[in-house]
């Protein structure tokens, strides 16, 4: 296992320093984000993006994330040129010698949450969601400033987008899933780089749009669609976790088993009602995920790729990106990598 640590970037308020610090932290997860949705990445910008983490002594282990243009969910006339782009960018990852790519295939909205400061007990804040808060955002108006979009909408373009996607079902989105698969997959097996989708979050219908990664049906559905490595998952334990009804250990070690678990995210949630949760420190006791029978169930299905102490809170006074910032990260990679040590007696890096 290779314990990465997410940056945005030069705007990021975490710096790679800072990064370089934490114990046994040796990747970075990160992105071209000034790239434009459906246009395909250059090699110099990703030479440069590798080159400047690799003069802070760490290695671009995962990009996260090439996002899916909307035409492509959506099955429009335009994804076949989307989709050649796409193939381009995959093309240029696995030339630079990246070997994972997280992405995902949640229509319009990323992952969603409708507080970003929720004060906890002790007194940090944490990210959180209740569905009935989520029915009172008001849409009229764009995305405004709501966590998680690879581009803002404002409201003409957003109306126009939902307007588009009462004509996707479930099926429908499988259906061009599907398609955007076939076509890249394939490309991204002969150079080296594992596809990782992640799932929906949370895994249900927000705003009436179709949501399909959610639970252990759906990753099998998945990874039949192509049979390949490179074919592969994200397994996020804060996004399968906000569902009581998956069973994250058992699914961690069918599809570790399988060796179509390319990625993890490793964050803890507690749920407090039906659509409802909170996100809690990474140890298993403070929310609903077991992690150690998660990273269990990981280490004897031979997982050995990179993970990522998922969303943490703000503590100890910090301010910067909601979900974020450095310290309770930092606290979740060295617990991390403690426990994986314990489980199996080797270390974060093995």
């Amino acid at each position: 296992m290779e314990m990465t640590f997410r940056w945005f970037g030069e705007t990021d308020p975490v710096s790679l320093a800072n990064i370089r610090q934490i114990p046994g932290v040796t990747g970075i997860v990160s992105a071209l984000y000034d790239a434009p949705v459906g246009e395909a990445w250059s090699r110099d910008g990703l030479d440069r993006l590798a080159q400047r983490v690799d003069d802070a002594g760490l290695r671009l282990s995962v990009i996260e994330s090439v996002p899916v243009h909307e035409d492509i969910k959506l099955g429009r006339p335009t994804r076949d040129r989307l989709i050649e782009n796409y193939i381009d960018s995959v093309r240029e990852i696995g030339d630079a010698g990246i070997r994972v790519l997280c992405y995902n295939f949640m229509p319009v909205f990323d992952w969603t949450r409708t507080d970003l400061a929720l004060r906890l007990e002790d007194g940090s804040t944490a990210l959180a969601y209740d569905d009935d808060e989520l029915k009172r955002i008001d849409l009229s108006k764009g995305t405004g400033d709501l966590p998680g979009w690879g581009a803002a909408y404002d409201a003409r373009t957003l109306a126009a987008l939902l307007d588009a996607y009462r004509a996707v079902n479930e099926e429908r989105l499988w259906e061009n899933l599907a398609y955007f698969l076939d076509a890249v997959v394939p490309v991204a097996e002969s150079v080296g780089v594992r596809m990782a989708i992640h799932p929906d979050d949370p895994p249900w219908q927000i705003f009436g749009l179709p949501r399909i990664i959610a639970n252990a049906a759906a990753l099998e559905r998945l990874v039949k669609i192509v049979d390949s490595p490179a074919n592969g998952i994200t397994f996020c334990t804060g996004s399968l976790g906000a569902d009581p009804a998956n069973d994250l250990p058992a699914m961690a070690r069918r599809f570790s088993t399988a060796g179509r678990i390319n990625f993890v995210h490793a964050r803890n949630v507690k749920v407090t009602g039906p659509h409802q949760f909170h996100e809690t420190p990474h140890p298993g006791k403070f929310g609903d995920v077991d992690m150690r029978k998660v990273l269990g169930a990981l280490r004897d299905g031979g997982f050995d790729g990179p993970m990522r102490p998922d969303h943490g809170r703000m503590i100890w006074g910090e301010k910067g990106r909601p979900g974020y910032g450095l310290y309770d990260r930092a606290l979740g990679a060295t617990y991390l990598q403690g426990l994986w040590e314990g489980l199996g007696g080797g270390g974060g890096n093995d």
